[in-house]
């Protein structure tokens, strides 16, 4: 997800509120927001695993992770 996404979502809803928004640009902003939505629950997911590689307590590699997300204990 790039800077220049998020900068024409903002552009798009802006218009959409003072102006509205033709079929084209409708389409256009749908795209983006399943773009960016894509990019969010990648995010989550990626925190998700990471917070998980490890049972609670352990600390087998002071959080180094060099285990490839397998715990040694």
């Amino acid at each position: 997800m790039t800077e220049s996404i998020i900068k024409r979502i903002n552009e798009l809803a802006k218009k959409k509120r003072e102006q509205g928004l033709s079929s084209e640009e409708l389409q256009e902003q749908k795209k983006l927001y399943d773009i960016y939505l894509a990019g969010i629950r990648q995010q989550v997911k990626s925190q998700i695993e990471a917070i998980s590689a490890h049972p609670a307590g352990c600390d087998c590699c002071k959080d180094q992770h060099h285990h490839d997300g397998e715990c040694q204990h």
